[in-house]
């Protein structure tokens, strides 16, 4: 199948240009302050199912104008994420396949099964970086006494934040062994960073982000990390970055191949990285291996403002940008916001790949409400006692982000796992707390979550709510009410001859 139905978005500009012609980009004329006052309206409209939004007219805390305009709400639908992913919405579990298959290819049946797959190929080839001597992100330079990160429209999200802080930011990183020039060593991760002056920030990365691991071994040399922030990336990479990857394989690369064209990128001007070449902006700069300052109280995905804790410092060293830049920005808060519609989404290409590794799960959801990885609902074809148990264990550690994730719950494939109607039945009539439940302590744990007893330290649960084979149960299991299929379809067909305006799909 060919891996994209929209044309590739080399930049933000080509993408938003796409979102202006589907009338799903509304521009704001009037003037909004960049403090509390662009969350809400972002808050109210992502809300509401609206468009991504444009400010013309951002206002600085002092009411001075903003330098450039801010684009809101990028990603504020699943529509928009799959168009940022290149494809219809309803295509996105074909894609989750195609990258499932372009990670474990199978042996190829044919000869139409092998022309089937060259879309894929070419989309594979296409992780190959171009590099560009003269990108538009450095058509102007800062550095030195030039450099002032309160020349840029940096959000206030929520009462009581200490400082502005960078929302949408592309943190690239490389270890110390990889070569500057070389991308498929980079990880690029996304970590809210917290302005201190005009040319420092504090670099929020937790211990298992891919950013953070960078940092300690650079720190066990003795050495500052090199990094470069890049803003308003196109939707390819900014997705990618969000993206729960294994380790060993780059999210610049791999957004190449979600955009189906080469990834652009150039090396940063004071820093020895590869930046992406058609960016807004990118800051650059140094994290320090032992200065720290404290960093927040700000809103967090949970619905909670986080602790203040101690991060590493990062020196300011540069700051490109393109000749008109645009500032990319977003809140995090209780669901919905940006990042658990972008989770939704990408639900759809998680289940593929899971289903690499544990055939047996035949869907798997994680509801956006319950922070999206929190909670995970999945499906499978049970065959065996204690396969629900093999499969809660299985999952928790598969990927560093689903350990984090505190209940799962097993249903079989008759159960739709989307369906809380569904879900909760399965839970009260397949499931006995004294057999079913699988509890674990003290396991890693998203060090943002108030409810564990220690930070980055809490419990998991696992709900066997399948139905129960071999020794699993000493009692005769129950049939569920099934209407049978010839009188299902003689009342289907019945049905507008009743004259009944309800019901038809019961």
């Amino acid at each position: 199948m060919p891996i994209r139905d929209l044309p590739p978005f080399r930049n933000l500009r080509d993408f938003l240009g796409y979102l202006a012609a589907e009338d799903d980009l509304a521009s704001i004329k009037a003037p909004v302050s960049l403090v509390h006052e662009m969350t809400e309206i972002h808050r109210r409209v992502l809300a509401d199912g609206g468009p991504a939004l444009r400010f013309d007219r951002a206002t600085q805390a002092d009411g001075d104008p903003a330098t450039m305009p801010v684009i809101v709400n990028l990603f504020g639908t699943v529509r928009r994420v799959a168009a940022g992913l290149g494809v219809l919405p309803e295509h996105l579990p074909a894609l989750g396949e195609a990258l499932a298959s372009l990670r474990g290819p199978q042996p190829v049946n044919g000869l139409r099964d092998a022309m089937s797959r060259l879309p894929m190929l070419k989309a594979a080839l296409r992780t190959r970086a171009q590099v560009l001597s003269r990108p538009p992100v450095q058509a102007v330079i800062r550095r030195s006494a030039d450099i002032d990160l309160g020349g840029l429209p940096i959000q206030t999200c929520w009462p009581g934040e200490p400082a502005p802080l960078i929302t949408w930011p592309l943190v690239i990183t490389r270890p110390p062994e990889a070569q500057a020039s070389d991308i498929v060593g980079l990880n690029v991760g996304v970590y809210r960073i917290q302005t201190l002056s005009r040319d420092r920030l504090i670099m929020r990365w937790l211990a298992h982000r891919g950013g953070a691991a960078h940092h300690r071994l650079w720190a066990a040399q003795g050495k500052d990390t090199p990094v470069a922030i890049a803003i308003g990336a196109d939707p390819a990479t900014m997705l990618a970055a969000t993206l729960p990857l294994p380790e060993t394989l780059s999210e610049m690369s791999f957004a190449g191949l979600l955009r189906g064209g080469r990834p652009r990128v150039a090396p940063a001007v004071s820093v020895p990285l590869m930046v992406p070449a058609d960016a807004e902006i990118v800051i650059e700069g140094w994290v320090s291996a032992t200065e720290t300052a404290p960093e927040g109280p700000y809103g967090d995905h949970t619905g909670y403002y986080n602790q203040v804790e101690q991060f590493p410092v990062m020196r300011v060293t540069a700051i490109t940008t393109r000749a008109d830049p645009l500032y990319v920005s977003t809140f995090t808060g209780r669901p919905p916001d940006e990042p658990s519609i972008i989770g939704e989404a990408m639900n759809h290409l998680a289940v593929p790949l899971i289903r690499q590794q544990m055939p047996e799960i035949r869907d798997i959801y994680f509801p956006p409400h319950a922070c999206s990885y929190r909670l995970a609902v999945v499906s499978i074809r049970k065959r065996y006692p204690g396969q629900a148990r093999r499969v809660m264990a299985g999952l928790w550690g598969m990927l560093p982000q689903f350990s984090y994730t505190k209940g799962i719950v097993v249903v079989d494939d008759d159960i739709h796992v989307r369906s809380g109607a569904d879900v909760l039945w399965a839970i009260s009539t397949r499931a006995d707390p004294s057999r079913d439940l699988m509890l674990l302590e003290r396991t890693p744990i998203d060090h943002l979550d108030f409810a564990s007893p220690e930070p980055g330290l809490g419990g998991k649960l696992g709900i066997d709510a399948t139905t129960k084979l071999g020794s699993e149960t000493a009692r005769e299991w129950g049939r569920p009410l099934v209407m049978s299929a010839e009188i299902t379809a003689k009342i289907d067909a019945l049905w507008p001859h009743l004259g009944l305006q309800i019901g038809a799909g019961q």
